[in-house]
């Protein structure tokens, strides 16, 4: 499903800001993979996955989604393949708009608009049915702004947006940071269900090491712009939270935000 071969990506190049971000990563996920993200700050991981979203392009290397090569094509030709969720809930959603118009735009992801605007009763019986997984009540609050809504309920939305075309990738980007612990879990086990449902390939960018280890068929560990550990199966099962925190002692990036997650 996503095929990553040597790409390289360098900030401020030449001057004293450079920062070389990703360093020849190469990289294979098969259809209906899980692979959940972990690395100190600074690792290339948010990098890769927007070299990916195609929010930056690499300087060297390729990227090929679904047998189709998008290393040059700009990002918003690579949204009707993609799903992504931030880490701000407030980046995914369009907060004057109403939460069915939100939806009825993310149903609408890839096709041509006409000059009308129009959701059909159709729309909003599915709509209303797909907002009940979320157990929130949105359901009877089709007509509302959702810039009223708190932030664990408009990352909820946003998810169910991200996944609601069946996306080729689902790009997670750290989508549990900014909410509290208890509406965090709700959002993640959120996602497990909709990625178990639609069978759907997912990127997981995490600080967290026990969702990391718990969540998903692969992990993998960048540091410096590489991959230092790429793991699944009963490799990753056997992994521990004290396996992660000497590896990341190792390379010297445990960080206070990884211990208290």
């Amino acid at each position: 499903m996503l095929e990553i071969k040597n790409i390289s990506k360098t900030f401020n190049p030449n001057s004293v800001n450079e920062n070389k971000a990703l360093k020849n990563v190469s990289l294979k996920l098969e259809d209906g993979d899980f692979v959940t993200v972990i690395g100190g700050n600074g690792a290339g991981k948010s990098t890769l996955l927007n070299a990916i979203a195609g929010t930056w392009l690499v300087d060297s290397g390729s990227i090929i989604l679904d047998g189709e090569d998008v290393t040059r094509l700009a990002e918003f030709k690579r949204a009707k393949l993609l799903g992504r969720v931030f880490q701000d809930p407030m980046m995914g959603t369009a907060a004057k708009l109403q939460i069915q118009e939100n939806l009825a735009l993310a149903n609408r992801r890839g096709q041509k608009r006409g000059l009308g605007w129009h959701i059909s009763p159709e729309e909003i019986e599915s709509f209303k049915e797909t907002l009940r997984m979320l157990d929130l009540g949105l359901e009877d609050r089709m007509t509302a702004k959702v810039g009223l809504l708190s932030g664990g309920q408009r990352q909820a939305l946003t998810l169910l947006m991200a996944t609601l075309k069946q996306p080729k990738l689902l790009l997670l980007d750290e989508h549990t940071a900014a909410l509290d612990p208890k509406t965090a879990r709700k959002v993640l086990d959120l996602t497990v269900e909709l990625v178990e449902k639609n069978h759907l390939t997912t990127f997981m960018v995490t600080h967290n090491m026990k969702d990391a280890l718990n969540i998903g068929n692969r992990l993998i560990m960048m540091n410096e712009g590489s991959i230092i550990l790429d793991v699944s199966g009963k490799e990753k099962e056997k992994l521990t939270i004290n396996d992660l925190l000497e590896l990341f002692n190792k390379t010297g990036e445990l960080n206070d935000s990884m211990i208290l997650s």
